[in-house]
């Protein structure tokens, strides 16, 4: 009984949807009538479905960012009781009592409606049902949930990839040591390699039981908060097409500048400038390649008043003169912020009476207390705060502005922490309530920091965020918050980011050497920085120091290594970057992202592609041992050159200087120069080397540089190749260079 009493429980207060009648018609969809209102379906471009509901003036979010063009439909068939709509490959069955979908592409079932019966023969989950009590409207939806069917998406989570025996809460919150199912970066959209993905447009809390036993291992059920349905249906043959068609309607990422792509150095924290400068001066001495200083929650101003946006003037006399000293040295800074503001800093009064700050329910203004009363005062940098209430436009033209300073004296960066602290009950400037703004108030505030980097430093802004909801892959770049240091805190990390990915977000890191709870011990610092260096973007962080010589001679010699192996990268993750922005596929690829159709690499979740060429598998356990798993075709283990056939596992141990990556057969794989820091990249040729792991079928594209492949008659060519680049051939190979660019053919 407890079974059945848990899937009824979700169901309270719900009325499901029975009956349909068709009220109108328009090229581009339908109208029916319902008796929780008018359903209005359209094909909202090609392949891409959508269901409205509800109210229909709202406040807009601008999560829907693309400009799509209508796709027609025909409505093929039309009774009292059901309808038929056809566009394109995509076929849309509705019928009544109780109302249900079909969705199907190419005669092929995609998505249909819940079957999970009662032994009565009753639905015991309702299909489409509505709770329309004011205040807590809200919606169910029901699909069925084949056996073996696998969900990906939902945000950055950091348990198994596989959603599926989950309940997901799309709800924004602080996920501390990152061991949980709360994250602080979530998407209500979802897919499955079967071919169909789906999102809902709203900024309010979803929740996802993905064949949750407790509620029905056959089922997903999803349950919206929020008095309007927005949901989007996206069926595609593969799962970076639906990626593509999901940020084509929610936005994709603009190029990240070329310095973010080195290294960033950090802690919690650095606490004055001659403590950041002597760092500086010593990455610089032992000639460790480094781009980014990063000034911490608590490293440069008054940790009881903040945040104003003040330096502290104790530790930082003269923090222009501090910033120029680092630009000397070679290295960009970033700054952290937060969008509250202390009690005792006397702006809260200032901003409270214009009307920049979130209110109660009763118009007063909102204190936040991350602790209790009487602890909430005991500590400093966590003092109760008012929020700044972006949906204010003039609270978010201020906030904008106060950056101003900061650009005008040369940071590069603001690292904007925080963003999941939204209490239900307040009341927002646009009137819409906690429940409303939670989540999409990380939008708002990574929308705002990364506008003003846009308007005082518009050649390179970026933000480097840690909370977001359904668009923020707009406001690269975000990282994953605060691990656990430890081996599990490193995976977790991993699969942070390859979720992340997977719910549309191009650009991932995460914190070097875990932040909280210890030191990493050496072989786990140098393991997390492989890992770490073979992402988007790359940060070392933590509770205490994390520069290389904090953990001996031998480790700093290993990381200092693969930062050089990281900036000779640097052109490759420029081309991964450009296919995002222009594709939405993310540069690290979680293996049923990059292999749909070889289920067996799904199981491997820590491992991933990073862009097209390279199969990374991070070391997630002391020992050195790891099991790698190739997909079929040709595989070259880029340290010994030695080829693989796909189809297979690999049990390996690896030395501590070694991390198993292996080349893509057919893919090339571009490399830059050695360099200290990026400004030295663009002073010598931005290619060194190409490496072509077998007979190149594929090129690539950079921002200023592209390398074509060509095959006439058998035989490869490669165009573009710059007189300074070396080619490097694994595998085989002989390479000659005529009037056409370089001829490529096996050996013999």
């Amino acid at each position: 009984m407890l079974f059945e009493q848990e899937g009824l429980r979700i169901q309270q207060g719900y009325t499901r949807i029975e009956s349909i009648k068709v009220k109108s018609s328009t090229p581009s969809g339908v109208q029916l009538q319902t008796h929780a209102g008018d359903l209005r379906i359209s094909f909202f471009a090609p392949d891409i479905i959508r269901f409205q509901w509800g109210p229909t003036h709202r406040n807009d979010y601008g999560l829907i960012s693309g400009d799509l063009q209508p796709q027609a439909c025909q409505l093929e068939s039309a009774t009292p009781t059901s309808c038929v709509l056809l566009s394109g490959r995509l076929r849309l069955e509705l019928q009544s009592d109780p109302l249900q979908m079909k969705l199907f592409k190419d005669d092929t079932l995609l998505l249909a409606s819940a079957n999970d019966r009662a032994i009565n023969g009753e639905l015991r989950m309702a299909p489409f049902a509505h709770r329309d009590k004011p205040g807590q409207e809200a919606w169910l939806i029901s699909f069925e949930l084949p056996s073996g069917e696998v969900v990906y998406g939902l945000g950055e989570k950091f348990g198994p990839l596989n959603r599926r025996g989950m309940l997901i809460e799309n709800w924004n919150r602080d996920a501390t040591t990152v061991n949980a199912e709360i994250s602080y970066k979530n998407a209500p959209f979802a897919w499955s390699p079967k071919g169909w993905g789906f999102f809902i447009n709203t900024p309010s809390k979803v929740a996802h039981g993905v064949g949750y036993p407790p509620w029905s291992h056959r089922t997903y059920v999803i349950n919206l908060f929020d008095p309007s349905l927005d949901l989007f249906f996206i069926p595609a043959d593969t799962p970076a097409a639906i990626l593509e068609k999901y940020t084509a309607i929610t936005g994709r990422a603009p190029l990240p500048p070329r310095w973010s792509y080195g290294a960033w150095m950090s802690r919690a924290y650095y606490r004055t400038a001659q403590e950041t400068l002597e760092v500086a001066k010593k990455l610089r001495q032992r000639q460790i390649p480094c781009d980014v200083l990063v000034l911490d929650g608590r490293a440069w101003h008054r940790m009881d008043t903040r945040f104003d946006f003040s330096w502290d003037a104790q530790r930082y006399p003269d923090p222009a003169a501090f910033v120029r000293s680092l630009d000397e040295l070679g290295f960009y800074l970033c700054v952290w912020e937060y969008p509250y503001i202390s009690i005792r800093n006397p702006l809260f009064a200032e901003l409270a009476e214009k009307g920049y700050l979130l209110r109660n329910p009763d118009g007063t203004t909102l204190v936040y207390r991350w602790f209790p009363e009487p602890f909430d005062k005991t500590w400093p940098h966590l003092m109760p705060s008012g929020i700044i209430d972006f949906t204010n436009p003039e609270a978010f033209e201020w906030y904008l502005q106060m950056h101003r300073s900061l650009y005008e004296i040369g940071v590069a960066a603001v690292k904007t922490d925080y963003g999941e602290a939204v209490p239900v009950e307040v009341l927002a400037n646009n009137g819409d309530d906690g429940l409303t703004i939670h989540n999409v108030y990380a939008l708002l505030y990574n929308r705002c920091a990364y506008e003003a980097g846009q308007r005082y430093r518009p050649h390179d802004s970026l933000v480097w965020g840690r909370a977001g909801w359904i668009g923020s892959q707009r406001y690269p770049i975000q990282w994953g918050g605060d691990p656990q240091v430890d081996w599990e805190g490193m995976a977790a990390s991993i699969r942070g980011g390859l979720s992340w990915g997977m719910s549309g977000g191009a650009f991932y890191s995460h914190d070097i050497g875990g932040f909280a709870i210890g030191m990493p011990s050496n072989e786990l610092y140098v393991r997390w920085a492989q890992a770490g260096i073979m992402m988007s973007h790359t940060r070392f962080h933590g509770i205490g120091p994390r520069e290389p010589w904090e953990f001996g001679e031998q480790t700093e010699a290993i990381v200092r290594s693969w930062l050089d192996w990281r900036y000779r990268l640097v052109p490759y993750l420029e081309a991964c970057a450009l296919e995002a922005s222009q594709s939405g596929l993310p540069v690290m690829r979680a293996m049923p992202l990059a292999f749909p159709d070889d289920p067996f690499s799904w199981g491997f979740e820590e491992q991933y592609l990073l862009g097209p060429s390279l199969l990374v598998a991070p070391i997630i356990q002391p020992g050195g041992r790891v099991r790698v798993y190739l997909p079929s075709g040709g595989w070259y283990n880029i340290w010994t050159g030695e080829r693989f056939e796909g189809n297979r596992v690999l049990d390996l141990v690896e030395p501590l200087e070694r991390l198993p990556i292996f080349g893509k057969e057919g893919t090339l794989l571009p490399l830059g120069p050695s360099a200290m820091n990026t400004r030295e990249l663009s002073q010598k040729p931005l290619l060194e080397e190409i490496w072509l792991f077998g007979l190149p079928r594929s090129g690539f594209q950079h921002p200023n540089q592209a390398i074509g492949v060509s095959i006439h008659k058998g035989l490869h060519y490669l165009s573009g190749v710059p007189d300074s680049a070396r080619l490097r051939a694994f595998g085989a190979l002989e390479i000659q260079r005529d009037s056409t660019g370089y001829r490529v053919s096996f050996a013999g």
